[in-house]
This record gives structure tokens, C-alpha cells and sequence, in this order.
């Protein structure tokens, strides 16, 4: 990074070939905070303006963190920005807790491919 943004650091950086994008990834102990969005937005046009190539795609941005609420992240408009909020776990749910929370990615999925294959034709 610049001489100026020194105390700031990605945690981790990758590149996705099928995207064609540079992905950052910031890890952070606790709960999502409004302010790690400014922090991730300036990696992230240090990236776009520094390390993306000719024919990539912008910098994907990624938040780790072990919470975050769904209405402060939709406020804050981050997939506008290129930006995601992902949280990990601290503690290992119930057999039941991790039994439900597959079942219900499994029928988002179904549901998401559903209305994809659904869309009408020209």
C-alpha cells in the first residue's frame, strides 16, 4: 500500500479466474462495525487503480466478521460497492442448527435456480 495508508493492511488478497477480479478479504474479531466499509472501499480502488489489469474485472471485497445485522448492511447499499459481509462462527451450532441451516441454503438455491431457469424468452 501507499506510504500514507501504512497502518492499513489487506489480510488476505486472491484472484479469481473465472471472475476475472482481484478478491480482498478483511478479517475482523467481533461484530460487523459501519466503518470497515471506508476501510474496505479504500483497498479497494487501491486496488482497482494500482494492481487490476487491463481486462479484469473491479476488486471484489469481502468482510469476515463474527456478526453483522442485515439492515445495517443493506443501509450502508455495500453490494453497490463491490462489497460483502460474510460472518464465521465462534461456537459450533447443534447437530439440528447445522441440519436446518443446510436445508434452508439448499432451497434458496433450488429457489434462486428456479427463478433463473424461469425467466421468459425472447
Amino acid at each position: 500500500m501507499c506510504r500514507h495508508c501504512l497502518q492499513n493492511y489487506i489480510d488476505l488478497l486472491f484472484y479469481n479466474r473465472k471472475l476475472k477480479r482481484l478478491v480482498a478479504i478483511d478479517l475482523k474479531l467481533g461484530r460487523f462495525k459501519a466503518e470497515y466499509k471506508g476501510q474496505m472501499e479504500l483497498y479497494l480502488r487501491w486496488l482497482a487503480r494500482h494492481e487490476q489489469e487491463a481486462g479484469e474485472n473491479p476488486p471484489l471485497g469481502i468482510i469476515l466478521c463474527a456478526g453483522k445485522q442485515r439492515e445495517q448492511i443493506e443501509l450502508l447499499e455495500l453490494d453497490k460497492s463491490g462489497i460483502h459481509v460474510a460472518e464465521y462462527l465462534t461456537v459450533l451450532p447443534s447437530r439440528e442448527a447445522l441440519q436446518a441451516k443446510l436445508h434452508q441454503s439448499i432451497e434458496s438455491a433450488r429457489a434462486r435456480l428456479l427463478g433463473d431457469q424461469e425467466e421468459p424468452r425472447d
